[in-house]
């Protein structure tokens, strides 16, 4: 296709104000996929009906970060009942899968799980969560619901800039490394044409469309107990992979009690492990033994980032399957033990270990109806597209999330036969004095806990709006005393973080740094929305 322009390509920063709604609202990285929960709304449904036609919209329009064979978690604000519940819709690991078994069939990992193919595929949660979202909260079938993702699946839709590097980059590491008779659906279903999508080609996945029409109909038994199930045994056991009939048919999706820290007078929430928010509530934990009168100072930074790495050195050691750590994960959000952290710190960079707390441990969008109910959601394949993995004749590309598993058996996160792993995605929420804020999240592996403090602390210390809160220029902490800034980030902080042993590199890819949504339910029901500018973000509202 000929353009005149580069839509990747931004010569002039762009500025966008915070979006102001009454009716309703819906957040997402896809226009067409905030359009889908729009629709929804529209013809009725509540924002638990819009979360669910968004995220299947996200599988379509966005597979290079999700899709049907996702996992999913979601906290939702019930206006009803008063109440914030949360969602753990994550997989465990096959019945066949142990570490004896992956170190027989794949003598050349070095002790690592691999990254793509069968091995590190586990049930994917995703549609569960969509029936159990639907069918506890929503007001329209789950078939309406889906009705809108079906349609794009089957007429098509543009391919957006951002889209379209993520479509590129994945092509380009996948020919490098999957390159078997298993990844031929994959080939065959995303880049038909033998190359990647380009901003402005139509994309149509017939396939995929069929698929989410039959999780609609159904309530998602089609995918786990029918015709879609046995298809993903039929090829799993033709590629040598663990994931059986039986395991899909047997899966349940988790409601959770959401766990929170107070931060100044407001209740940060996230789900419990095995999600990694508890590292975000362990840093904010320590973060408000300390005053921050000025965000952009080197003080303020420091502070940020020796509180993460003391979180993420607790979270590696001790997060996995809830019903496989060895101690009870309130332990680690107990305000004394914030403070004994806190106590560590001092005025350089640091490499921290594991502490022993005192006894007593992707795509993300974001709703809002009129009516006060709220959702905050994330699914993700994990790394782009996943495995590599599409089952024949169904669209459904399976996640890699079995790759976080450790292969030793000593640690806290090694992989068992029904375990959960270890998981990056996390949604968050806003609480203040038993009130709901309102809903905020940002997606992007080990990034997502270090968005949520940034997001929090921006808003919370800073009083940005929703807007500016993740526009703010973004670090991340990478191993050590490694971090990465964004080159919008000062540079004189930069300097001065160095100065203080923190080893600072700028980082031309902005998608590194997450890509976030945020919604503020004000005192009168208005609803004020943030999205993302570092992709094709975009927020639907009346």
């Amino acid at each position: 296709m000929n353009t005149v322009f580069d839509p990747v390509f931004q010569r002039y920063p762009s500025q966008r104000y915070p979006i102001y709604a009454r009716g309703g609202m819906v957040n997402c990285s896809s226009p067409q996929a905030a359009a889908a929960g729009l629709e929804v709304l529209r013809q009725g449904g509540n924002a638990m009906d819009a979360a669910v036609a968004a995220a299947a919209a996200l599988t379509v329009v966005e597979p290079t970060a999700n899709g049907i064979g996702a996992d999913a978690f979601a906290l939702v604000w019930s206006e009803k009942d008063q109440r914030l519940y949360g969602l753990n819709s994550s997989g465990p690991a096959p019945q066949l899968a142990s570490i004896g078994q992956v170190l027989a069939d794949h003598r050349d990992v070095d002790g690592k799980m691999p990254t793509y193919g069968w091995t590190p595929v586990t049930v994917p949660g995703a549609p569960r969560a969509w029936a159990e979202l639907s069918g506890r909260f929503g007001r329209l079938p789950l078939s309406k619901s889906v009705a809108p993702a079906v349609r794009y699946a089957r007429e098509g839709y543009p391919c957006s800039p951002n889209l379209a590097v993520m479509w590129q980059r994945a092509f380009g590491k996948y020919r490098q490394t999957c390159t078997g008779p298993e990844f031929e659906e994959w080939y065959r279903t995303f880049v038909p044409e033998g190359r990647p999508y380009q901003a402005g080609d139509m994309i149509r996945l017939p396939h995929h469309a069929d698929t989410l029409e039959a999780i609609g109909e159904t309530g998602a038994e089609a995918f786990y107990s029918g015709d879609i199930a046995r298809k993903i045994d039929t090829d799993s056991r033709k590629f040598g992979g663990y994931l059986r009939y039986e395991d899909l048919a047997a899966y349940q999706a988790r409601w959770v009690e959401p766990i929170s820290v107070d931060y100044r007078g407001y209740q940060v929430c996230e789900i419990p492990p095995n999600g990694q928010g508890i590292a975000a509530l362990m840093a904010l934990n320590v973060l408000k033994e300390f005053s921050f009168p000025e965000k952009d100072c080197v003080q303020t930074y420091h502070r940020q980032l020796e509180a993460m790495k003391m979180a993420f050195a607790d979270a590696f050691r001790y997060v996995t399957d809830p019903d496989c750590m060895e101690l009870d994960y309130h332990r680690l959000l107990l305000p004394a033990y914030g403070a004994q952290r806190a106590a560590e710190m001092g005025g350089t960079a640091r490499v921290y270990t594991h502490a022993l707390p005192p006894k007593s441990g992707t795509v993300y969008l974001c709703c809002a109806d009129g009516e006060g109910n709220m959702v905050s959601y994330i699914q993700s394949n994990y790394m782009g597209f996943g495995s590599g993995i599409v089952v024949g004749g169904t669209g459904v590309a399976l996640q890699n999330r079995g790759h976080d598993f450790s292969l030793d058996s000593a640690d806290a996160n090694c992989l068992k036969p029904g375990k959960r792993s270890y998981h990056t995605i996390i949604p968050g929420f806003l609480m203040k004095d038993g009130k709901p804020v309102g809903p905020f999240g940002v997606m992007g592996g080990y990034m997502q806990p270090q968005g949520h403090v940034q997001v929090v602390m921006n808003y919370v210390d800073f009083h940005l709006d929703p807007q500016q809160a993740l526009d703010a220029p973004r670090w991340q902490w990478m191993r050590d005393n490694s971090v990465t800034v964004e080159t919008r980030f000062d540079m004189e902080l930069a300097r001065g973080l160095q100065r203080l042993g923190h080893d600072i590199r700028a980082d031309l890819s902005t998608p590194s740094f997450g890509r976030g949504q945020m919604i503020v339910r004000l005192d009168n029901g208005v609803l004020v929305g943030g999205t993302e500018s570092r992709t094709d973000s975009n927020i639907a509202c009346f």
